[in-house]
């Protein structure tokens, strides 16, 4: 049985300087990412495309996603398989191809999550569930392009 989810959020620019786009460099790229109840996430665009390093990108915000969903289905299992997780931290990578148009698209994207357990006699099951959450991950299932995961499981030094 299939559900279907609907999501929505507001996305609003915020980088008129005063003359709109009336030229490539008279405005500026910053928008607003909000959604109902939610905080409010500053947006731009690359700064290779005039935006502002300090605020979140579009493909910063894709590499996040992918690695988000990865690591909330990571968790999932190994709750469901009785391994406890104690601390998870990704260093994801994207590597987006600008073609000569000026358009681009991603070509691969590689999770590295560092994950400490509980139980050193688990630590092989804990990596083998990267490849279930990754099959099971809703973002990774919507890009055309591979996400490669390399997982690193250590067990908590026992005192």
């Amino acid at each position: 049985m299939s559900r279907e989810h609907h999501y929505r959020a507001t996305v609003t620019w915020t980088g008129n300087l005063g003359e709109g786009t009336s030229g490539y460099r008279a405005y500026s790229r910053d928008h607003e990412v909000s959604g109902e109840g939610k905080p409010v996430l500053p947006g731009t665009s690359d700064p290779a495309f005039r935006g502002d390093p300090g605020r979140w990108n579009p493909e910063e915000l894709l590499v996040a996603s992918l690695a988000q969903c990865h690591m909330l289905w990571f968790l999932h299992l190994c709750s469901t398989k009785g391994i406890v997780v104690e601390e998870y931290v990704d260093n994801p990578e994207g590597t987006m191809v600008e073609g000569g148009d000026g358009g681009g698209r991603f070509s691969t994207v590689t999770l590295r999550p560092v994950v400490t357990i509980s139980d050193p006699a688990k630590v092989e099951t804990a990596v083998a569930l990267h490849e279930r959450a990754h099959e099971l991950c809703f973002i990774a299932n919507s890009v055309n392009f591979p996400v490669k995961h390399e997982p690193q499981v250590h067990a908590r030094a026992q005192g």
